[in-house]
């Protein structure tokens, strides 16, 4: 315990590393505890548990449980926009930018599956403020998806009647649904699932190719 203490000031202290550090072994953990139980069966004292601590010592980081978990919808939904806007501003074609989104999209789920199911499902718990600016980066990235599609209809790669919103909302609900599964199935790694929906979607906007004239 007096080792503990000792520590405890530096640990507390936002600025320093170790404080840092902290902060996120308890993100981390946050994470993992609400996408077990949900955020209205998960306790701070779980939280706690997971770690060793006491849960007193929670509060020093962060003031609620929902404090918390603005803390884990953010970093849910981080770099998904970052990443997107440069898959856009590429020099690739509409359909290979598709993929490509779609991969970026599907990849955390590999490296932060937790914190990706608890935006997903647990955000709505949040208050209204935070809601909304987390919903604020949740458009942009639908908008890049439409801006993309918008692409492929106006260079007459995809089909004309392809809706970019629509298509967009079917493609981010199809690729929202992985975390639920993800780790279930035998030989579904993020690459063959990917694969597999991007397929599914390029065959649906695709423009078939123009006859050529007799001649």
């Amino acid at each position: 315990m007096a080792q503990a203490r000792a520590g405890s000031r530096t640990d507390r202290d936002p600025g320093t590393p170790r404080g840092r550090r902290r902060a996120a072994e308890i993100a981390d953990a946050a994470a993992q505890v609400f996408a077990r139980r949900g955020y209205h069966g998960a306790s701070t004292q779980e939280i706690a548990d997971l770690l060793g601590m006491r849960q007193a010592s929670l509060y020093y980081y962060f003031p609620s449980k929902e404090a918390a978990l603005e803390e884990v919808c953010r970093i849910g939904v981080e770099g998904f926009v970052e990443a997107a806007q440069a898959i856009a501003a590429g020099g690739s074609g509409p359909a290979e930018k598709l993929t490509a989104l779609m991969i970026a999209h599907t990849r955390p789920v590999e490296t932060r599956a937790g914190y990706v199911r608890v935006f997903l499902n647990e955000r709505r718990h949040l208050p209204a403020d935070s809601r909304r600016r987390i919903g604020r980066k949740s458009r942009r990235l639908e908008r890049i998806f439409e801006a993309v599609l918008q692409e492929g209809v106006e260079a007459g790669l995809f089909r004309e009647d392809t809706d970019p919103r629509l298509c967009t909302l079917a493609i981010l609900g199809m690729l929202n649904g992985v975390p639920a599964w993800y780790g279930k199935e035998k030989r579904a790694d993020v690459d063959r699932i990917v694969a597999a929906f991007a397929r599914l979607t390029l065959d649906g906007v695709l423009a078939a190719p123009r006859q050529g004239g007799a001649g």
